[in-house]
């Protein structure tokens, strides 16, 4: 018979690499995991690591059950959450996670309102979720994604809940601050800043440089927003953000918003759930709020000034 104590074991000793370590984690003496783990593999008649020097490998056994608990762990760990949320007297917990750094920026404008509507519900926002949130949906580790990039799986559903679009940010004393809108070959003689993310998850490569051949001179990542405005306006290079953003976070700031190629990159950012808890409260009571509060509490579509065509 498999249970909990076995997988949890198993994950343990995957993730610190050593008996003694995941017997630490697991509040247990070494000699009490070794002698479980050895009982499991003589009712079984298998083998689950063998010793490799001072190491442990899996076996083919082992990476099988390893797969197990990494998707059946977590479940458990959000069903006992959701319980003891029950027992306290709450409606339940919302754990959020992000695919985009400028999401975080939009949740902020949701969740002040949310938490005084769902005053029972703990909400928790989870970042280290950032760009692979799809597979912490799946596992169970968050309840609600925030991406631009919705995926077709049949146990997901995805609600876009604002559109936008990505546009270049230039100091406004580039030489191509006057254009109205760029093509792929302005930006070879760039330095392009971007968010820490593979050049495959970026829309300026993708969608706009790579299908016309094009690279820019240099490609640098900034871990925020911030810091990224600030080297444009110290004129250390070029980004690309959505123009919502502009209008929040630009305000004041030497800064011009160009269109990427003559249509433009549009955008939306969609909130994605499992599919069967859509109609959970507290998730509904999100998404709605979500829809209700639209792209942005700016007035029109205009950056500093410069509306974009």
């Amino acid at each position: 018979m498999i249970d909990r104590q076995h997988l949890a074991i198993l994950r343990e000793v995957s993730r610190r690499g050593s008996v003694t370590a995941a017997a630490e984690k697991l509040n247990v003496t070494q000699s009490a995991l070794s002698h479980t783990v050895a009982k499991f593999e003589e009712r079984h008649g298998i083998k689950i690591w063998m010793k490799t020097g001072r190491g442990l490998r899996l076996t083919q056994t082992g990476e099988y059950l390893l797969s197990v608990a990494e998707r059946v762990l977590p479940q458990m760990e959000h069903a006992e959450r959701v319980l003891t949320d029950f027992a306290l007297g709450r409606r339940g917990a919302l754990r959020v996670g992000m695919e985009c750094h400028p999401c975080q920026r939009w949740l902020t404008r949701v969740a002040t309102p949310y938490l005084i509507r769902w005053p029972d519900v703990d909400f928790d926002v989870r970042t280290a979720f950032r760009f692979d949130g799809v597979e912490a949906l799946l596992g169970y580790e968050i309840d609600l994604l925030i991406t631009p990039d919705p995926v077709e799986a049949s146990d997901l559903i995805f609600t876009p809940v604002f559109d936008y679009e990505l546009v270049l940010m230039v100091h406004e004393t580039h030489p191509l601050a006057s254009r109205s809108s760029v093509q792929p070959h302005d930006l070879i003689d760039e330095e392009l800043i971007t968010v820490p993310v593979t050049l495959e998850r970026l829309d300026i490569y993708t969608k706009f440089l790579v299908p016309a051949h094009c690279r820019p001179r240099q490609h640098r990542t900034a871990e925020t927003i911030d810091l990224m405005l600030q080297l444009v306006c110290a004129g250390r290079g070029v980004t690309v953000l959505p123009d919502w953003l502009l209008n929040e976070e630009a305000a004041g700031m030497p800064i011009r918003a160009l269109r990427l190629g003559e249509a433009g990159i549009g955008k939306s950012i969609n909130l994605g759930v499992r599919r069967g808890e859509e109609k959970t409260s507290y998730i509904d009571g999100f998404l709605k709020l979500a829809g209700e509060m639209g792209r942005s509490p700016a007035p029109d579509d205009i950056t500093n000034g410069q509306e974009l065509p």
